[in-house]
């Protein structure tokens, strides 16, 4: 699912407990990751192994409230070296209060901890998402984002252009009056809830990687950017990152 070779994931998080919980679910036969986990509480200690010719991750999970420096901090600590490396904020900070410091240091991934094992499964999809996305949550510059919607206050698409509903399987009048939950998988939904509607309520403009669902109910990667206009609606601009022509632009 994630490549053939096996992944090393570094957590960071001050609780031994989490971190051996964390580790137990992601290293498990049935996870659909083939990974070994190392942790590490202090952030510092992180860094130097990070830093280190020694090892070499393929993903790092950071909690945000760590001793010495929190999250955010660890992150730009990590970018100064490793600009690419995909990092996940795995913490209780509600996304609406680091939103902004998330986007502007170059987060990979969010994911908010909560009671449960749910979080746990969730974690290892989010692993995943943040390999395959290439490190930053950040649209590739290179790809042309010429499909265009837009999406009311009521939550349904007003408008969408040719393209826009032709990567999703639909003709444009076909969108119109769909949730916007209608053209991406359940989990692509939550990650979207959780991340990127907080960022963009908040005032700011989100850049990245999903998942989009077609009417005929495949999937497929997609660059996409969101605003938020002034009247409340939002403005959603994508494209298919696993069309042929961008592929062999790669």
């Amino acid at each position: 699912m994630y490549g053939d070779e096996q992944l090393s994931v570094l957590h960071v998080d001050d609780d031994r407990d989490l971190c051996s919980l964390v580790e137990i679910h992601l290293e498990r036969a049935e996870s659909p990751l083939d990974c070994t986990v190392s942790t590490e509480t202090n952030p510092r200690e992180a860094l130097s192994l990070i830093r280190s010719p020694e090892t070499a991750f393929d993903c790092v999970i950071s909690d945000y409230q760590m001793p010495e420096m929190n999250g955010i901090d660890f992150l730009e600590a990590v970018r100064e070296t490793h600009p690419e490396l995909p990092l996940l904020l795995f913490s209780g900070e509600e996304t609406g209060e680091v939103a902004a410091e998330i986007i502007q240091a170059g987060l990979t991934d969010y994911l908010k901890k909560s009671v449960g094992t749910d979080q746990y499964t969730t974690l290892i999809r989010r692993v995943g998402h943040a390999v395959e996305s290439d490190g930053e949550f950040e649209a590739d510059g290179r790809v042309e984002l010429d499909g265009i919607g837009v999406v009311g206050t009521d939550e349904r698409f007003e408008e969408a252009n040719d393209e826009y509903a032709s990567f999703y399987g639909y003709d444009p009048d076909e969108v119109v009056g769909k949730h916007w939950t209608e053209l991406h998988p359940s989990d692509e939904v939550e990650h979207i809830k959780t991340h990127v509607l907080p960022v963009v309520e908040g005032g700011g403009k989100w850049t990245g990687r999903s998942e989009g669902l077609r009417a005929d109910e495949t999937t497929f990667r997609e660059s996409k950017m969101v605003t938020a206009l002034d009247d409340g609606r939002l403005l959603i601009a994508v494209d298919d990152l696993d069309d042929s022509r961008l592929a062999s632009s790669d």
